[in-house]
């Protein structure tokens, strides 16, 4: 089999239109909602800062100051009272109290809970850049085929301006003939009724081309502005052969195949984090300073040293009922993050089997209303001779020259969906993102 794949093209290289690549080029730099995304990997990239952190010792260092007095009557009271008595010891009163000094805590990843916890956070953040690419696909596809309709807009406006020139000469010559009295006032108000209905068309076309430019710079990222292009190469842009290498190559090439294989990833992760919180868990923690009632005192070492050590095993008992949760919905997201892999990579396939069929259908339809055009654009030309000899009547006049307009619109029509057939090929490749 082929394994040739046009997603490994680059968007510079699949689409040739000068034009057409600035916008996309424009677009990848100023587009709001793919920056926004961009802003999304940042918060990912945080995340996994921050998971990362949480298996590696905790280190605080501060000062203290503080004063008491405590009654006569407490403990503490009558052991400072009874060491005045015997030692003839004076405390202060009140007490003030000063301290400077280190604590450090540190939770042993025995069970790798927080390591599972920091790996789930990189697939997750693997996964956005994945969404980012995927998002310029889209946005690449979508330019295109906005542009492709901008183009097949001009040329329908184009041919609708043609066809209403042949319109206004066939109404010259029904009026002559109503003079000459070889028709009636109805065979001219019915050619004026078609002049007047295709002139109103032509504002309708004009209003769906600024809007289709307005859509075009909405991507882009920019005010309403012309937008350039060349529509005059319309009808000879033909569709490159696409080449859509083997199934199987899907799973690499498809930006949203490969996050929903990175979040299925993290989802694993994610259970078994939830089910080491079930396992004892060894905490560390130790501590250092000085500490003295008189701040003068302060660095009189040994004196006012003080430390501690000690390290605290916990496991859940009784009431583990928010652990349990914990574990079960990760069990629940598991299992979601698996059907939406199997979903993502169903549709990718079905939309690249639809539209490799749809070129196909759509070259042999654009060959046949090419031969429509060609035969009714003749007919128009004999209708009129025969009219003006008498041996056909206005109506096969209208009637030919209204079916030669949709004709033309349909095979403008039948070139735009080919080249938007194109383009959701290349998308659904996987292409658009490199």
């Amino acid at each position: 089999m082929d394994t040739t794949n046009a997603a490994t093209m680059s968007w510079q290289q699949f689409f040739t239109d000068a034009n057409l690549r600035a916008l996309i080029d424009s677009a990848l730099a100023n587009n709001q909602e793919l920056n926004i995304m961009l802003q999304e990997i940042t918060i990912a990239q945080s995340e996994v800062r921050a998971r990362k952190g949480e298996y590696l010792p905790f280190v605080d260092f501060g000062a203290a100051a503080g004063v008491e007095k405590v009654g006569e009557f407490t403990r503490n009271g009558a052991v400072e009272h009874n060491l005045e008595i015997d030692h003839d010891t004076k405390f202060p009163e009140p007490l003030p109290d000063f301290m400077l000094g280190a604590r450090a805590s540190w939770e042993l990843d025995i069970w790798k809970k927080l390591r599972n916890a920091k790996q789930a956070a990189v697939m997750r953040y693997l996964g956005t850049l994945e969404g980012k690419n995927f998002m310029v696909t889209n946005l690449v596809a979508e330019i295109a085929n906005a542009y492709y309709e901008l183009m097949a807009l001009d040329n329908q406006l184009e041919i609708l301006r043609n066809n209403i020139a042949i319109q206004q000469d066939a109404l010259g010559i029904v009026r002559l003939e109503k003079q000459a009295a070889k028709v009636t006032e109805l065979a001219v108000r019915r050619f004026e009724a078609e002049v007047l209905k295709n002139r109103s068309n032509q504002f309708d076309i004009q209003q769906r081309i600024v809007e289709m430019e307005n859509r075009i710079n909405f991507l882009v990222g920019r005010y309403p502005q012309p937008v350039a292009r060349n529509s005059q190469a319309f009808s000879s842009l033909i569709p490159d052969t696409i080449y859509a290498g083997l199934p199987s190559q899907l799973l690499t090439q498809r930006p949203d195949i490969r996050q929903a294989e990175l979040e299925l990833t993290a989802a694993k992760l994610d259970v078994r984090s939830a089910r080491a919180n079930f396992y004892p868990s060894l905490r560390l923690t130790a501590g250092i300073g000085l500490n003295a009632f008189d701040a003068s005192r302060l660095m009189e070492t040994p004196a006012s040293l003080l430390y501690n050590v000690a390290g605290d095993l916990v496991a859940p008992l009784i009431n583990r009922n928010a652990i349990k949760a914990t574990y079960v919905s990760a069990n629940a997201r598991q299992l979601q993050a698996v059907y939406d892999y199997e979903r993502v990579v169903l549709n990718a396939y079905v939309e690249v089997v639809n539209q490799l069929s749809n070129i196909q259908n759509l070259r042999t339809s654009y060959d046949l209303r090419a031969q429509q055009v060609d035969a009714l654009s003749s007919s128009i030309t004999i209708s009129t001779n025969l009219f003006r000899s008498a041996r056909a009547d206005y109506m096969e006049v209208l009637l030919t020259q209204r079916d030669a307009l949709e004709s033309r619109f349909e095979l403008v029509e039948t070139r735009k969906q080919q080249l938007n057939a194109m383009v959701k090929v290349y998308q659904a490749l996987g292409g658009g993102w490199r």
